[in-house]
Order: C-alpha cells, then sequence, then structure tokens
C-alpha cells in the first residue's frame, strides 16, 4: 500500500491488496478508484466518490492522483474501462500517451 498527502488535507492510497486508489479526508473514505493490473496494463473500471460527497469533483481528485501515480512508476499503460476516467483523459489530452493503444 502507498499512500500520498493532497492539498487540503486529502490522502490517495493505493491499495494493492484490494486493487483501489483511495481518497480519504481526515479519516472518511470519500471516492474510490477500481483496479485490474495484468502487469502491462492497468484498467482502471470503477469510480465512485460516496453520494454525500457527490458534487465536489473528488472522482477527478482521485482519478488525477491514479494517473498521477501511474505516470511516476512508469511500467504500464492505462486502460479507461470506466465511462468517467475515459472522460478525465479526453478533457487531459496530455497524458493520452499513458492509454493503452487498441
Amino acid at each position: 500500500m502507498s499512500t500520498s498527502t493532497l492539498a487540503a488535507g486529502f490522502i490517495l492510497t493505493d491499495e494493492k491488496d484490494a486493487s483501489r486508489y483511495t481518497l480519504t479526508r481526515d479519516g472518511q473514505l470519500v471516492s474510490v478508484l477500481d483496479y485490474r493490473d495484468d502487469g502491462h496494463t492497468v484498467a482502471l473500471t470503477r469510480a465512485f466518490t460516496i453520494p454525500t460527497f457527490r458534487g465536489h469533483g473528488y472522482a477527478g481528485t482521485v482519478t488525477e492522483g491514479a494517473v498521477a501515480d501511474l505516470l511516476e512508476r512508469g511500467d504500464r499503460k492505462v486502460d479507461a474501462v470506466c465511462w468517467y476516467v475515459a472522460d478525465w483523459f479526453s478533457a487531459h489530452p496530455e497524458h493520452a500517451h499513458l492509454l493503452r493503444a487498441r
């Protein structure tokens, strides 16, 4: 499990055993990004924000953090399976080089 602290007290954690990135604040789960990693490609399968926290861009925050982590690792391509993640990549074409060629 790897953890990084983001602005405003948010913590992004890669929970490898659960195959998900989590975004927490003050110990409370805010948003989750599930993935499958086959050793070559990370399929980002589902972005989810806890209903009481929706509407504040937290799914985008967890997606951005996951992409930054994968970019730093540099050893995986990304498959944007989740519609939200696909839309995020469309809005951030500077990261398109991470996407797996289809």
